[in-house]
């Protein structure tokens, strides 16, 4: 326990929960020059997008990336953010009405509403990559994120726990894959939770671009 502790701290130190924009270019250090499958790849990325934002690996990545990138976009996009406003104001009645306690889950959607008031405000792209460095109101944020694909997930079980293996059912499933922080996140998660705040992030014209690798993602720019 002690030595994952120390390499999560050697992950914080070295990585912003969130970085500035960096040109694509950056990931060739990432991958030896011989690497032959993984350069290629690189160059096939760089033929669409061309800039890349980092998240720190804690497992929290896709929430963080999917977040940031959202609300991002949604600074030029005053419609779009109100619709989003909309959906998110009423997702914590929804949330509540599962059976999930308000007491426990408002604080969390709270810091939600803020940051999309934030953006409301036409807040300066530094002023919110700093808040989403900032370690409380970043995991918030994070931590209502899971909560509204825990949700989604458990609405459309049905549909849901098909794609499941172990004999777990859903609840089992967010109560363990879900809901805990640093739970990585696959592709059922990304469904529940584009479904949850009706967002596009499949398919030919994704508003939210993220870069998948094992484990991790991060946010692709064109």
């Amino acid at each position: 326990m002690a030595q994952q502790d120390r390499i999560q701290q050697e992950i914080a130190v070295q990585n912003p929960l969130v970085s500035e924009r960096l040109d694509l270019t950056v990931l060739y250090k990432e991958y030896a020059e011989d690497d032959h499958i993984y350069q290629q790849k690189i160059k096939d990325l760089l033929q669409k997008y061309s800039y890349i934002r980092k998240t720190r690996p804690d497992g929290n990545c896709f929430y963080r990336a999917f977040g940031f990138a959202h609300l991002e976009a949604l600074l030029e996009d005053g419609q779009e953010l109100q619709r989003f406003k909309e959906v998110s104001a009423r997702s914590k009645e929804e949330l509540v009405a599962q059976g999930f306690t308000e007491f426990t889950i408002e604080d969390f959607h709270n810091t939600f509403m803020e940051l999309i008031e934030r953006v409301e405000r036409r807040v300066p792209l530094p002023e919110l990559l700093a808040a989403f460095n900032e370690p409380s109101t970043s995991d918030y944020l994070v931590v209502y994120l899971r909560l509204l694909t825990s949700g989604c997930l458990q609405r459309h079980r049905r549909f849901f726990e098909q794609f499941l293996e172990g004999g777990r059912s859903i609840k089992e499933f967010c109560q363990q894959e879900v809901e805990p922080m640093c739970k990585e996140s696959d592709h059922i998660h990304i469904i529940a939770l584009a479904r949850a705040l009706h967002v596009s992030i499949l398919g030919s014209q994704p508003r939210v671009c993220l870069l998948y690798r094992p484990g991790h993602y991060d946010i692709l720019y064109k």
